[in-house]
């Protein structure tokens, strides 16, 4: 790969037709814009990070969540890039070319999130969960869908993904002038695809991280082929893509941390506790130098905060740390990519940055911590099982109207009015891309139609639709 083809200013429908001349920005400068200005993205701001149905003001949302991964994100790309030019490790690379990978990493942070469906990653899971139960039993016309369905159109539900779905609503839903979503430049859209293979190429064994996940349906297969085409980008990540990775890491894994002290869910003494008890993980000396300078710099802060009589000397002391603890992490992730930057190019390199290098105890531990304290708790379950009860209700509504739904079959009259509440653009995009295509692919793309109306819903839309529709007051 190089970034002459790397930094591929494509978009579906073409380029702008502003005139450079009367416009100084980049490409991707002008996906910012879009990007900020979408509803897509505004939804956001009532999806949950963590904590699914909390109305606290402190704890992160999608929406912030997103603004600190393009932080980082951009932070990273000029960190990273002006070593490169500086030490001249790449002789292709230009001070410009930074600009314009900074421009798109800053815009993937924003968007990397933004097809997740309500209620945090617990909502990927109940969407798997749900298909992989439901539908064996479902029937159209006598036929068992099980049996109507091919391998992959029927993988792409049991392992449904919120990536997958953020290039999908950024290709195609998102619909503003017409069926090309936000039409986004392809260096941007390649970034976002952290796993560049099909449901049916899933292998959370192969030892390589681009085969953890699925990146794209069946439904999109055209536009995914064409997007790592034109950046050259084929059946490998995106190098943008591993930095993409490393700040999203890196702010989930300490925002979880300062979001769970700020409720109660882990005391600082438990912090500092189970910081210490995890030196024997470091595997040399480096590793272990700079994992216990982080647990003594928590004490530090914490000295300082108590010295100055700050009102809450535990919080403060935090915050200051898990500051600290990001910029550790940011130049650990840089130097995974530098010193590693000729696997990347060649895509060959199946880890993540931060697990090559001395970072990689410190954010592990991090979040091993979230996950006891947190996602183990039983005030995290109550809230799961209450969004659980919503996509129980709304799934097994919509599915069953959705099946007969376009169909020769006619649906009840409760099923014909479910579907009159599916947003008109989800409509249109079915429709388009229903036209020509068989019943059964017409099927399949009936249930994806499902899974877009539900992962364009916000946590307060669906909880509201439930009480709606279920008599709720």
């Amino acid at each position: 790969m190089n970034w002459k083809t790397l930094l591929c200013e494509k978009r579906r429908r073409g380029f702008s037709t502003t005139s450079v001349s009367t416009d100084p920005r980049n490409e991707f400068q002008r996906d910012y814009h879009r990007i900020i200005g979408s509803a897509s993205f505004r939804r956001l701001q009532d999806k949950t990070q963590v904590f699914p149905l909390d109305r606290g003001d402190f704890v992160r949302t999608r929406l912030t969540h997103s603004l600190e991964v393009s932080s980082f994100a951009k932070s990273l790309g000029q960190m990273i890039f002006r070593s490169l030019v500086r030490y001249k490790k790449d002789e292709e690379l230009s001070w410009q070319d930074i600009e314009k990978i900074c421009s798109v990493l800053e815009c993937a942070g924003l968007v990397h999130d933004i097809g997740n469906p309500p209620f945090g990653h617990f909502g990927e899971d109940y969407i798997r969960d749900w298909f992989r139960r439901n539908i064996p039993q479902l029937e159209l016309g006598g036929k068992r869908i099980e049996d109507m369905l091919s391998d992959q159109m029927l993988n792409d539900l049991y392992n449904f993904e919120g990536n997958a779905q953020a290039l999908r609503l950024l290709t195609k839903l998102h619909f503003l002038v017409d069926e090309n979503g936000m039409n986004l430049t392809y260096t941007l859209l390649n970034t976002i695809i952290k796993y560049p293979v099909p449901s049916t190429g899933i292998n959370k064994h192969s030892g390589n991280i681009k085969d953890k996940k699925m990146g794209y349906y069946y439904a999109d297969t055209e536009i995914y082929k064409d997007i790592t085409e034109n950046t050259g980008a084929v059946d490998c990540r995106h190098p943008l893509a591993f930095i993409l990775e490393a700040a999203d890491d890196i702010a989930y894994k300490t925002a979880d941390i300062e979001d769970a002290v700020k409720k109660g869910f882990i005391t600082l003494p438990q912090l500092l506790a189970e910081l210490k008890k995890n030196t024997d993980k470091c595997a040399d000396k480096g590793e272990l130098e700079e994992y216990s300078k982080a647990a003594a710099k928590l004490e530090e802060y914490y000295a300082n905060a108590l010295e100055k009589g700050i009102s809450s000397p535990e919080q403060n002391a935090v915050q200051r740390w898990i500051i600290y603890v990001q910029g550790v992490l940011l130049r650990c992730a840089a130097f995974g990519f530098t010193d590693n930057y000729d696997a990347i190019m060649a895509g060959t390199f199946p880890r993540e940055l931060l697990a090559v290098s001395r970072g990689n105890v410190l954010a592990g531990v991090l979040g091993e911590i979230a996950y006891n304290y947190v996602f183990r708790s039983k005030e995290i379950y109550k809230l799961e099982i209450a969004a659980g009860e919503i996509y129980e209700f709304l799934l097994n509504k919509l599915t069953r109207a959705a099946l007969v739904y376009d169909t020769e079959y006619s649906g009840s009259a409760i099923e014909q009015r479910i579907m009159r509440l599916v947003s008109e653009n989800y409509i249109r995009a079915y429709k388009f891309a229903a036209e020509g295509k068989s019943e059964e692919e017409k099927l399949y793309l009936r249930l994806m139609l499902v899974t877009d109306y539900v992962c364009g819903m916000t946590d307060g839309y669906a909880q509201k639709l439930y009480r709606e529709l279920s008599g709720i007051e």
